[in-house]
Formats: structure tokens, sequence, C-alpha cells
């Protein structure tokens, strides 16, 4: 029984002893088709620039993905910039503190500051986003704040000026009044008298008639007057 058990036992320490370099072949080889996408990722990290959505995943994790959240506890906006850090790498061209300004704003502002810090300006989660190499160029325009408040003068037209009126210069005698339209015309060296008794009226209805023409003198007619007859 002894004898038959050792045997048992000796066989089933020769079969591990059979399979077991198969096993440690079979992880050896894993661990370097692991190591492999690593270490070429170690090689060329440096030189590669990180997805352009590792802000997004940098923000997901500094602030929820809020990109406009103040919590009071002196870091603004998506990447948690602290003021003086905004200020530093010039976003108060855009905001006075990053909560106010836009997220490619903030991703402007943060680019600088990776370039000059590296990702471990935010050291938990850029390893947590992956992120690697230099900062991904960011896309699109950024306004600055400056930009957006300017409003463009608005052309006024000049009024058109007014001509000045003429005054109507004022003649000798009644000349003035004498423009009205009328059936007679005054020539020199007329008179009311003169003239009704051409046209068989008398003088008094002629001056009635065109009193206001005339004037308060019937005496003072002018050449060129217009007289209703």
């Amino acid at each position: 029984m002894s004898e038959c058990a050792d045997t048992t036992q000796g066989s089933a320490r020769h079969d591990d002893a059979r399979r077991t370099p198969t096993r440690t072949t079979a992880v050896l080889a894993g661990a370097a088709l692991l190591a492999a996408p690593l270490g070429l990722l170690a090689a060329t990290g440096n030189a590669a620039a990180a997805d352009n959505g590792v802000w997004d995943r940098i923000a997901r994790c500094e602030s929820g993905g809020n990109w406009h959240i103040n919590t009071g506890n002196g870091y603004y906006g998506g990447l948690q910039f602290s003021a003086g850090t905004w200020r530093a790498y010039g976003g108060a061209a855009y905001a006075p503190t990053a909560d106010k300004a836009s997220k490619g704003q903030q991703i402007a502002v943060a680019s600088k500051v990776q370039r000059a810090q590296g990702w471990g300006a935010w050291p938990v989660c850029s390893a947590r986003a992956g992120a690697y190499g230099s900062a991904p160029a960011s896309s699109g325009s950024v306004t600055t704040e400056s930009a957006k408040t300017t409003k463009t003068p608005q052309t006024t037209k000049a009024a058109p000026s007014k001509k000045p009126s003429k005054a109507p210069a004022r003649s000798t005698g009644h000349a003035s009044r004498g423009s009205s339209r009328g059936d007679y015309t005054v020539r020199p060296g007329d008179t009311l008298s003169k003239i009704a008794a051409r046209h068989g009226t008398t003088w008094q209805k002629l001056y009635a008639a065109n009193r206001t023409v005339i004037g308060g003198d019937p005496d003072m007619i002018v050449p060129g007057q217009q007289l209703q007859l």
C-alpha cells in the first residue's frame, strides 16, 4: 500500500515536472508580448503628442468635466487652475479666473503650463488619463475676452446739412409783396388810378383787392407787382 502510494505520488510529481516548463514558457511569452508595446511607448513617448481627448479625461478627473466650476477651494475651471497659475500663463487675457473662460481658452493656457512644467502639473489625473509626450495642439481659434467685449464702432451717418434758407432780400418799396400771381404786372410810371382807368374800375376797388400785395399805402406800388383786376 505504501509502495503504491509512493509510486502514485512519484508519478504525480513527475507529471508536474514535465508540465511546469510549458507553463513557465507561456507566461514568459505573454510578458514579452505585453512589454513590447510598453517599451515602444516609453521609447517614443517623449517625441509623440498626446491624443486630443487627453484634456477632457484630465478635466473629468479634476473637476468632473465641469469647465466652469468654482467650488471656493482656490482652484478654478475644468483643469483646476489656481489664480496665480492662470495669470502667470496668460489666462488673464481671456478672463479673470479660469472658470469664467471657455473650454478652448482653458486648454490653450493648460498647453502652456504643460510645455513649461510637463504633465506633472496634474500628477494624479494626467497619469489616470494616460497623458504622455507633448500636449496636443489646440484646435480652433481662441477668442480673447477683450476681443469679445470690444464692439465694432458704429458708423454714424452725418446728418445732412440743411441748406441755409435764403432770407428774401429787402428791396426798396414793397416789391417783395408783389411776387404774388395776378392779372396785371405793375410797370414803371403806373399808379392805381391809371391802372383802374385802363381796366374800367376805381382805384379804391383795385386797392381793396390787392391790399395784401400793395401794403398800407395805396400810393406805393412797385414795378413788378402782380395785381388782381
